[in-house]
């Protein structure tokens, strides 16, 4: 697996147990990041886009609730809203490629929640990129 693309999953996993667990963000990636030796390039990007999104989660939720008008956001699973928390940001902060940010968020989806939520996922972020 890629150094960004490990990196993104590391900031889901970290913007997932944020959410759940009520710790700071900083405590949850220093608790994923001990688990495996990562390279410190991939450490410092997850740091970067989790701390970020984590930051800029209350902009991105009111974006995700504009576009998920079927599902409120109490609705929508954690993994799912940690998922579309970090492609949000990285679309609106990065110059990373928007097919890319988006293929690499409905990859983890399907991995870590399900393959419909794939689907709900791609649905969200390209419904964000024509607004």
């Amino acid at each position: 697996m890629g150094k960004r693309t490990t990196a993104r999953r590391l900031a889901m996993q970290a913007l997932y147990q944020a959410e759940m667990s009520g710790h700071d963000i900083a405590a949850a990636l220093d608790n994923l990041l001990t688990e495996e030796p990562y390279i410190d390039e991939t450490k410092k990007f997850a740091r970067e886009l989790a701390e970020a999104a984590w930051q800029n989660r209350t902009a991105s939720d009111g974006s995700i609730a504009q576009l998920s008008t079927d599902w409120p956001l109490d609705r929508l699973g954690k993994v799912d809203l940690a998922i579309l928390r970090l492609a949000v940001y990285e679309l609106t902060a990065t110059d990373t490629p928007h097919s890319v940010i988006i293929n690499e968020a409905v990859e983890l989806a399907k991995k870590y929640s399900g393959e419909e939520a794939g689907k709900f996922i791609n649905g969200i972020l390209g419904g964000y990129l024509r607004k």
